[in-house]
């Protein structure tokens, strides 16, 4: 009886699932799938767009079409999915295949001659149907660790051929590739008071709610007693039963006095959407424990496809003579759910512990463009640029610029213009607003105007005006001046640059343009002797390495192959 009951009062606000194919695309590996990471996983600036399918530590491993179709666009980058292939089906999908370390047969012959004919390591191309197609479980490339991957794996996605929406992996049958009978588990539990006059339980800070395990298997929360609008949140991650790593959850719904006033669901969002993660979450509490914690509510409606609300945005209302009750459901893609019982009465008692002091002093209404400036610093922020409405900490202080901080998340991009007059003319178009972290200063793209040095940013915090006039720093890994590399595979490079960081860097061969691969991660290019650019006998070697404001670096060397 008590199940039926829980079942009547289920969400009525969840998405419903279209119906799609179970049975068409199979494993793109020929091993058993295990995954590092699962979809809508919450990541730094974006939820997670697929699977991350473990490769048993190793690169290498044979990546298999998961259905016949063609090769529709292949992207070559240094950072983010690396090498990565897209393959479009005649079903209406297409599915997506990152950190690759190379392509296999045709496909890698297609890149290597579009590669040396734009000159570039990293490139773009969009094919046609007729050009690479493909068939179910034909091997098309090789598991590697290429571009932002953190360790050797599979990133897997598979989007809407039209509208390009990224699509959970799960709704097309890959559940049955695993095995699941695990909750969801509970790590914390927060109430928030919404506005600077509620308490809660005589705080207006946000609070940690102890949980008790029931008998049931359920949670019960400690009493809540507040005098106005509160929120919740939570820290939760879930397990599978034959994977060591801890994954995000699928669904969750929270229910007010038996009505559904928040959920969200992950199965399908696009990319335009994936910023808004930095709403959804508890910025602050992540920039400064790193903990995750999903908001139950919103401040300000902003819009993410994926979530559902009442009128009042997941926000409750605490009144006087009534006993209220709230229920947060967290479920995976099986249907193992956690469930929160939080108890909440109205309570009138003043507040012991005040809200947090700020300095900040100049207002900030997300829905209007504000500019401010002091000394030589400008910023401008367009409407839109922040989430939710808060005062701004803006100051000058020996030519750097306080901008807030990094607590507060930045949508969309806004103006810093600094004036300057002190650079030699000689030297200006090596000087940039730097993002100052600790020592560290990090290159913002500069334009210079008369004396006015203007970047667009995305965070906030401090910058100032930097100059780089040291050129990068190049070593090769084993030096081959002078001697005979018939046996040698490749030519490496360390490259490296202490402040604005690497731009290009172009490798010449008895006078010809050859390939480097780039990978950030260990600062290093390598040229495949495999290429075939190599000549019989004597070969003269250049290599020119330029960072972002235009110093540059030449390494030449000679050596033979016989």
């Amino acid at each position: 009886m008590r199940f039926l009951f829980l079942a009547l009062l289920s969400c009525q606000l969840m998405m419903a699932q279209n119906n799609y194919p179970k049975d068409y695309f199979a494993s793109p590996l020929e091993i058993p799938l295990q995954l590092s990471a699962n979809f809508g996983e919450l990541r730094t600036n974006h939820f997670h767009a697929g699977f991350d399918i473990r490769t048993q530590q190793r690169t290498g491993l044979k990546v298999l079409s998961a259905a016949d179709g063609y090769v529709s666009r292949i992207k070559i980058g240094t950072y983010g999915g690396g090498k990565t292939l897209y393959i479009t089906h005649p079903n209406g999908y297409t599915t997506v295949y990152c950190h690759l370390s190379s392509g296999v047969g045709e496909i890698e012959n297609y890149i290597k001659k579009a590669q040396y004919q734009q000159q570039a390591y990293e490139v773009e191309l969009f094919l046609k149907p007729n050009e690479l197609p493909v068939q179910k479980g034909q091997i098309i490339a090789l598991s590697g660790n290429t571009g932002g991957s953190g360790g050797p794996h599979l990133h897997f996605e598979i989007r809407d051929s039209k509208t390009e929406k990224i699509i959970n992996p799960m709704l097309f049958g890959f559940d049955q590739s695993f095995k699941d009978t695990q909750k969801p588990i509970l790590s914390t539990l927060y109430v928030y008071p919404i506005n600077e006059n509620t308490t809660v339980n005589q705080s207006r800070r946000p609070l940690v709610l102890n949980v008790k395990l029931q008998s049931d298997g359920s949670y019960l929360a400690d009493h809540v007693a507040s005098n106005g609008k509160i929120g919740f949140g939570i820290t939760v991650r879930d397990k599978d039963n034959v994977s060591p790593f801890k994954y995000g959850v699928y669904k969750v719904a929270s229910f007010f006095n038996g009505n559904c006033n928040y959920e969200y669901t992950f199965d399908t969002y696009s990319f335009d959407e994936m910023r808004y993660i930095n709403a959804l979450m508890d910025y602050e509490k992540y920039k400064t424990t790193g903990q995750k914690v999903q908001q139950l509510f919103m401040r300000k409606k902003f819009p993410l496809s994926i979530i559902k609300t009442d009128e009042n945005n997941g926000i409750l209302t605490i009144v006087p003579n009534l006993a209220s009750t709230y229920r947060i459901e967290v479920s995976d893609f099986y249907g193992n759910t956690t469930t929160i019982h939080i108890p909440i009465q109205y309570d009138s008692l003043p507040a012991i512990v005040p809200e947090e002091k700020t300095a900040a002093k100049y207002p900030i209404n997300s829905d209007k463009d504000s500019m401010f400036e002091k000394e030589n610093v400008t910023v401008f922020f367009p409407k839109g640029t922040f989430y939710n409405d808060f005062n701004l900490n803006f100051d000058v202080i020996d030519n750097k610029a306080i901008i807030h901080d990094e607590t507060v998340p930045v949508h969309s991009y806004y103006i810093i213009t600094m004036t300057d007059k002190n650079f030699g003319a000689g030297n200006r178009d090596k000087v940039f607003i730097g993002g100052v972290d600790g020592k560290r200063i990090d290159f913002n793209s500069t334009t210079l105007q008369n004396d006015v040095f203007t970047a667009k940013v995305r965070n906030l915090g401090q910058f100032q005006l930097a100059i780089d006039t040291i050129a990068p720093t190049v070593k090769i890994t084993k030096s081959i001046e002078g001697k005979d590399i018939k046996n040698q595979k490749n030519i490496e490079f360390i490259i490296n640059d202490n402040l604005s960081g690497i731009k290009s860097y172009n490798g010449y061969l008895n006078g010809k343009w050859i390939l480097f691969e780039y990978e950030y991660k260990n600062r290093k290019i390598t040229h495949n002797l495999d290429d075939g650019m190599v000549a019989t006998g004597a070969n003269d070697l250049k290599l020119i390495v330029t960072d972002n404001v235009g110093n540059s670096t030449t390494f030449e060397t000679q050596f033979l192959k016989n």
